[in-house]
Parts: C-alpha cells; sequence; structure tokens
C-alpha cells in the first residue's frame, strides 16, 4: 500500500513572488515578480546579519587566544610589575571570554531563527522526497514572446467567459470545484487575465468588484507557486492548496491576506497610471485638434500674450487691440501677431487668405493697417 505523502512539509513554505516571465500583453510587472525584490533583500540583510556574526566571534576568539598567551607568559614572572600585569592580563582574559560566549549566544539564536525561516522558491535547493506519484511537468523548450503572446491570446479566447466566472467566486469550496470540474484554468494564463481584469476594475471604480477577483488572483498565485516549489504541473496539486488554506493556521492566512493586500495596492498604484497615460493622450488629441494654421496650440499662445491683449481676445474687441498693438514695440507686436495668427486665435481676412504665399517676415505695419478687415475668433 502507498504511503500517503506528508504534506506537512510545505507548511514553512513562503507563497509570494516567482521569476516567471511577464506577459507581453500585461501591463503590469509579472504578478510573481512584485514582491521578490523585497523578499530578496530581506534574505541578504538575514545572511549578513549572519556573516557578520561569524566573523565577530572569529576576532573574539583570535583576542582570546592572544590573551591566554599572554596570561601563561606572565604567570611565569615573579617581578612586582608582572604580576601587576599578569592580574590585568587576567581580567582581560575573563572579559574576553564572556565576550566570546555573548557571540555565541547571537550566533545560534541566529542560526535557530534561520531555522524557522518560511521556504520559498530561492531557499527551496533539494526535493522533499524522490519519487512521487504527481504528475510532474516534463522539461520542456522555453517558448519565445510571440509564441507566449499568441499561446495568450488563443486561451482568453476559449476560456474568457469560464475564467471571469472563477473570478467572481468567493466561497473555497465553490472555487475548488470549478476548478476540479475546469482543470485546465489552472495555469499561468487564466492568473494574467485575472490581473488585466483588476486593473480594469479598478480603472472603472468598481473597487468592490475588484477586490473579489484580486482574492481570487491571489488564490490562482498561490496554487501556481505551490506547483512551482514542487515541480509539478498545478492541476495535480490545486487540491491541496484548499486543504491547507481551509484549515490554515493564523500565520498561514496571514501571509494569504499580506499578499492579498500588497497586490491590492500594487493593483490600485497600476490603474492610476493607467489613468495618468489616457488622460496625457486625450489631452495631447485635445491639443493637436486646437492647432492653428501655423502649428500653434492657441491655449498655449494666449497664455504668452501680454494681459492687455488677452484682455482684447477676451471681449473680442479689435479697436481695443489695435490701441494695444500700436503701444507695443513694433517688432514685439509683430511676434505676437505673428504667433496669433499661426495659433489660429487671429483669422486673417479673405485678402489675406488669397495671399498664403506672402512672405512670413512682413512688417508689422502691414499687419497693423489690415487690422480694420481681419476678425478676432
Amino acid at each position: 500500500m502507498t504511503s500517503r505523502i506528508d504534506y506537512s512539509v510545505w507548511d514553512h513554505i513562503e507563497v509570494s513572488d516567482d521569476e516567471d516571465d511577464t506577459h507581453p500583453n500585461i501591463d503590469t510587472p509579472s504578478l510573481f515578480k512584485w514582491r521578490h525584490e523585497a523578499r530578496v533583500e530581506r534574505m541578504d540583510q538575514f545572511i549578513k546579519a549572519g556573516e557578520d556574526l561569524e566573523k565577530g566571534l572569529a576576532e573574539s576568539k583570535r583576542k582570546l587566544t592572544e590573551a591566554q598567551k599572554k596570561t601563561k607568559n606572565l604567570s611565569s614572572s615573579v617581578t612586582d610589575d608582572a604580576k601587576a600585569e599578569l592580574s590585568k592580563a587576567q581580567a582581560e582574559e575573563k572579559r574576553l571570554k564572556k565576550e566570546e560566549r555573548d557571540w555565541e549566544k547571537k550566533l545560534e539564536d541566529h542560526r535557530r531563527e534561520e531555522k524557522k525561516m518560511p521556504w520559498n522558491v530561492d531557499t527551496l535547493c533539494k526535493e522533499g522526497f524522490s519519487k512521487s506519484v504527481m504528475n510532474v511537468k516534463p522539461d520542456v523548450k522555453e517558448e519565445t514572446e510571440e509564441q507566449k503572446e499568441q499561446k495568450h491570446k488563443t486561451f482568453v479566447e476559449k476560456y474568457e467567459k469560464e475564467i471571469k466566472h472563477f473570478g467572481m467566486m468567493k466561497r473555497w469550496d465553490d472555487s475548488q470545484k470549478y476548478l476540479s470540474d475546469h482543470p485546465h484554468l489552472v495555469c499561468e494564463e487564466t492568473a494574467n487575465y485575472l490581473v488585466i481584469m483588476c486593473i480594469d476594475l479598478e480603472v472603472e471604480e468598481k473597487k468592490a468588484l475588484m477586490e473579489q477577483v484580486a482574492h481570487q488572483t491571489i488564490v490562482m498565485q498561490f496554487i501556481l507557486e505551490l506547483a512551482k516549489s514542487l515541480k509539478v504541473d498545478p492541476r495535480g496539486c490545486f487540491r491541496q492548496f484548499f486543504d491547507k488554506i481551509k484549515t490554515a493556521d493564523q500565520q498561514y492566512q496571514d501571509a494569504f491576506n499580506d499578499e492579498l493586500e500588497s497586490f491590492k495596492e500594487r493593483v490600485r498604484g497600476r490603474a492610476k497610471i493607467r489613468i495618468e497615460r489616457a488622460m496625457k493622450e486625450y489631452e495631447e488629441e485635445e491639443r493637436q485638434k486646437r492647432l492653428g494654421p501655423g502649428g500653434l496650440d492657441p491655449a498655449e499662445v494666449y497664455e504668452s500674450l501680454p494681459e492687455e491683449m488677452q484682455k482684447c481676445f477676451d471681449e473680442k474687441d479689435i479697436a481695443m487691440l489695435q490701441t494695444v498693438i500700436s503701444k507695443l514695440d513694433p517688432t514685439e507686436a509683430k511676434v505676437h501677431m505673428k504667433r496669433c495668427i499661426d495659433s489660429g486665435l487671429w483669422v486673417p481676412n479673405s485678402r489675406a487668405d488669397e495671399g498664403d504665399d506672402k512672405e512670413e517676415d512682413a512688417t508689422y505695419e502691414e499687419l497693423n493697417k489690415e487690422m480694420g478687415e481681419q476678425k478676432i475668433e
């Protein structure tokens, strides 16, 4: 009779980020990379702390060895000075022994803490068992970006309705049964689509729906990461995830909730960036529509005009504009009027339209002369 696999060895697997490639259709960093950098940094800091403790202990041992040699040498001398030095050396030796014990205790505590640390995809370096009855994923040739994109597109076209249905589910049992009935959904393409779905919902300000889909996204993430850490097909281990999460201790549940909250914050951030980008594109489109015959933006030209000229355009008063222009330096007036024409703020009369080939360096006096026959937009 085949013995049951002891899944308790997975109790300390930290399910967070991963090194999987980002699908080109996703406008956010890969779901499995989002928390990797922070975790790796924590690991590096922990490793460095251990190295510092080992160095400190080694240095303490070196000093103690020197102090013991000094004490031994002084103990054979009978002079008063030597006795005084011996007393100091013995005190220093005692101090260094205590210091060595302190370093040893700190290092022991550090190693004990290391054993308590949860496993993750960076620290899992060996298999928990050499043989498995589960369907192990065979090594496959890495796909190109074009192949991944086409695979994602084909999958979504075929299963989009089912993915959305799973994304809206709330109960563990319902999710497990649905995946049991639709095991093809247990894959990276589903997780990628749910990420995009979350961002779309946040952009549409459907926040409650976004949070629900985000929950299901993290469910799929946990399953995929568990499968990768065990080097098995995710369709063969999703039931183990649900068995564990439904009977999880507080630490495991907290890990799931922390991952979920972190993901939702990231979704909000990506949605905000998308909205800002869309607003910039809209503003640029509107700006392009406003551009005058000379390619200038009337709003920008208006803001650059002297306040007296702005008032003329606000009130559409040609006589006032003539008066203001006459008071300006001719060169400055020419520049302002040329920019007004190029932006469409000032529309030349029909005679000016017929003279499209009029030289750009027309004198200010000519512009001022024809002003009575022109109109303000």
